[in-house]
């Protein structure tokens, strides 16, 4: 991969809520802590962000859980990254996210995806460019599921475009569930402002997906097969999520969202620093990353 970054856009991961599905894992820790399989939860959503071509992102996530956050991820310069960190003092919905980072977006169009979203699949990082260099509207990522009356559905029209979306219908009108990642333009702050609160007190992320289709700027991305998408929320999900990235790692030799190996094969940090990183690690983890940059060196030094 030799993909430079998106100018203008960055990146938002919402890592708040009370993570009550997955009680009790969740009384002392934020699920996107827990591990999945290998690597921390969060890591997956970033290494979507990073696929993208976002070199700027922010974490929003509890007063309880800020810290831990920090300490597992720092500033992302060890990724060649940069990694701020902010707030939700209660959630309110997914839109609110927008209305936090605000100050920090500066004006800048952003991606958002959810802290326990994992997306997988060749060629996905080509979809995540397109998504993210379409200068204006909203790009969401949507995926065929056999039950989609659980989630939101999206209607697609053949070029791409959202004719309908509708949050957990009875009579689905298409199996297309729409994803926890959304490409939005610097409208999205204004927009989410003018939403209303729904019944149960938060902002809607369906209500944003609808202004823009209003615009005629609502288009969607399908993940289909050769693809695989995981809400990892309750025990069950988390547990295929981490025996998907079991199989995909013992069979192929390759592990997922390892923002190491990214950030290397994105040109962002270089052999020596992953070195540094592997250093004290006599895990698989380190090994696999110390066999990354010996085998591209043994390449060039042959070449």
């Amino acid at each position: 991969m030799s993909f430079g970054a998106v100018n203008e856009m960055k990146g938002i991961v919402l890592a708040g809520g009370n993570g009550t599905r997955l009680y009790p894992m969740t009384v002392a820790m934020s699920k996107q802590l827990i591990p999945v399989y290998d690597k921390p939860m969060i890591y997956y959503p970033i290494s979507a962000l990073m696929l993208a071509g976002i070199r700027e992102i922010l974490v929003i996530t509890t007063p309880r859980d800020a810290a831990a956050f920090r300490a597992l991820l720092g500033d992302g310069s060890q990724w060649g990254i940069s990694l701020d960190y902010a707030v939700q003092p209660a959630p309110e919905g997914l839109p609110q996210a927008f209305l936090i980072a605000e100050p920090w977006l500066a004006g800048a169009r952003a991606a958002l995806v959810l802290g326990d979203n994992m997306f997988y699949g060749h060629g996905l990082t080509e979809l995540l460019r397109r998504a993210a260099l379409l200068p204006a509207g909203e790009t969401i990522f949507c995926y065929e599921v056999s039950d989609p009356e659980r989630y939101g559905v999206a209607t697609l029209a053949p070029n791409g475009h959202v004719t309908d979306v509708v949050e957990k219908p009875m009579d689905p009108r298409s199996s297309w569930a729409v994803t926890g990642l959304y490409f939005v333009d610097e409208r999205a702050c204004d927009i989410v402002r003018t939403l209303k609160k729904s019944k149960r007190g938060e902002y809607e992320i369906v209500d944003l997906h609808r202004a823009y289709m209003r615009m005629g700027a609502l288009r969607a991305e399908r993940l289909g097969r050769g693809f695989a998408w995981f809400d990892m929320g309750t025990p069950e999900a988390l547990l295929e999520a981490a025996q998907f990235v079991q199989a995909i790692e013992r069979r192929q030799g390759q592990k997922v969202a390892c923002l190491e190996e990214i950030a290397y094969r994105l040109n962002l940090i270089d052999a020596r620093a992953v070195a540094h990183l592997t250093k004290g690690l006599n895990a698989s983890y380190g090994r696999y990353l110390a066999k990354l940059i010996g085998g591209v060196n043994q390449i060039r030094h042959s070449a």
